[in-house]
């Protein structure tokens, strides 16, 4: 006789629907927009400014940074995400910090460790990270209220956007202060990266002022400015479209 408290492996085993799969996709859609695009913690809530405008002189340092801070975003994200449930609400923030202090000082270890020169040069930017609003801001914001692969994925998006602005943002102020980009490559990516370094124009002199302090403001100004400008033009093109179909009806 078939004993019906038995449940089949099918039954048994947590299976997704067509609709909840895509539910999912489209929450992880938007966790890449949001990182990526939409709320990028440079350029859109202008978080971690203080590293991005002193450290962003040129690729290798922004590189660098931006690789770090990555790191522990995805890693405090994680921790944050599977303490959750156990952690009071009075005593979070403390908790987050610790967690965040502990990845940072994980990744000074290693940096130093295996990138002695970069890591020298970077210098107190690296245990600075520990006050990067943009981490413990997502900590509490997103990490403590989701699972642990949004979260993942919520620290890595955001920290790719923070690593692509200081990335594009010191290329260009490489390039215009000093007519070369990826110099000193070799610290990251060891002596046969040497001769990646490209140069452009033998008489360049340079512009000075984008290596110094306003350089690095005015560039962050403009790539904020042409964000804001393609937005404003997406903007205006789907509402005409917008308007189009409504006229058509």
């Amino acid at each position: 006789m078939k004993n019906h408290s038995e449940t089949s492996p099918e039954n048994s085993a947590e299976t997704l629907t067509p609709s909840a799969w895509q539910t999912k996709l489209s929450d992880y859609k938007k966790i890449f927009h949001n990182g990526l695009w939409q709320n990028n913690q440079a350029l859109v809530a202008l978080l971690g400014l203080c590293p991005l405008l002193a450290v962003s002189n040129n690729t290798i340092n922004g590189l660098g940074l931006g690789l770090a801070t990555l790191a522990v975003l995805m890693i405090s994200n994680v921790l944050v995400s599977l303490i959750r449930n156990h952690v009071s609400s009075e005593i979070r923030i403390p908790v987050y910090i610790a967690i965040i202090a502990t990845a940072v000082t994980a990744i000074d270890l290693l940096m130093n460790a295996y990138f002695h020169t970069l890591h020298g040069i970077l210098g107190i930017f690296i245990p600075l990270i520990v006050t990067n609003c943009a981490i413990l801001g997502r900590a509490e914001a997103y990490a403590s209220k989701n699972s642990v692969d949004k979260a993942l994925l919520d620290g890595f998006f955001m920290g790719l956007g923070f690593l692509i602005v200081l990335v594009i943002l010191g290329a260009l102020r490489e390039l215009i202060g000093q007519g070369t980009l990826f110099d000193q490559a070799h610290l990251m990516f060891g002596e046969g990266a040497r001769d990646w370094t490209l140069h452009f124009g033998d008489n360049y002199q340079g512009v000075l002022l984008a290596i110094l302090p306003p350089g690095a403001f005015i560039g962050l100004g403009l790539l904020i400015a042409a964000k804001n400008y393609y937005d404003q033009k997406k903007a205006t093109k789907l509402q005409n479209q917008l308007g189009i179909k409504i006229a058509l009806k």
